[in-house]
């Protein structure tokens, strides 16, 4: 980056360290001596002697830049950069699979837990061949790094307290992460019917406020949408918002269940 001073001494035309710099730069350019001659403004002021002179020393200080260039550039695929060799053409031997899906797994690891299948795609994903795969997730289901059982009720107590999440939703997301359907029934078992409506109540009674001002229809389906998304019943969902709107003083005696 150019400092400021630089750029106003080489815009009042002084002979400072930024000339010598610039010249420097270009004098890789100007070994031709029939380029040199044309530089008019040079002989005038420091004569033809000097001229050649300072393009001598700028020739050899660019080449030295270019060769300690090259020096540093050739190191680098050596030492395992972008135009590094592969492990084929150095004829090394390919890595262990079995080490490879070790590896990939334990980085999966890492700060989250995952289940068997999860991490049998990552695998898969990473063409590890599928003897390797097994072995390797195998081993690590007998030493507890991979737990289906704990992972799906660790799931529900986050999401559900989380995210307010009802068994339904719950057990959805379980399958979709490759978890069996036996585990998952263990899991969602932890909440009840009670635990769920009260949950429900709680959601309802947060989202209350920002529906003031609607009409009473759309303030049902609107309440009651947002607890079906979250996988309660549709009966729970009615229920517990048409008590939140009586509470407020709304009249749901004859408030029907259309559009929802």
């Amino acid at each position: 980056m150019t400092r400021r001073t630089d750029w106003a001494e080489y815009a009042s035309g002084s002979a400072g360290a930024g000339d010598d710099a610039y010249g420097a730069a270009a004098a890789p350019y100007e070994t031709d001596p029939s380029a040199v001659a044309p530089r008019e403004d040079g002989a005038a002021r420091l004569g033809d002697g000097e001229v050649r002179r300072e393009g001598g020393r700028g020739s050899g200080a660019g080449g030295m830049r270019g060769r300690r260039r090259r020096e540093r550039v050739e190191p680098s695929a050596e030492d395992g950069g972008a135009t590094s060799s592969s492990r084929a053409e150095k004829g090394e031997p390919p890595r262990d699979p079995v080490e490879q899906a070790r590896a990939i797994c334990l980085r999966l690891l890492t700060g989250t837990p995952r289940t068997r299948r999860q991490l049998a795609d990552a695998l898969r994903k990473r063409e590890i061949p599928e003897e390797a795969a097994e072995e390797v997730l195998s081993r690590f289901e007998e030493v507890g790094l991979i737990n289906d059982g704990a992972f799906a009720q660790a799931w529900v107590e986050s999401r559900h307290h989380g995210r307010g999440l009802a068994r339904r939703a719950l057990a959805r997301e379980l399958r979709t992460k490759g978890v069996e359907a036996t585990l998952i029934d263990v899991a969602v078992s932890q909440l009840d019917t009670e635990q769920e409506e009260e949950t429900a109540r709680d959601l309802v009674a947060r989202k209350l406020r920002a529906t003031r001002g609607l009409d009473r229809d759309k303030r049902l389906r609107r309440l009651a949408g947002m607890l079906a998304r979250k996988g309660y019943s549709e009966g729970m969902a009615l229920r517990v918002v048409r008590q939140a709107l009586e509470e407020e003083g709304e009249d749901t005696e004859h408030l029907g269940d259309e559009g929802f």
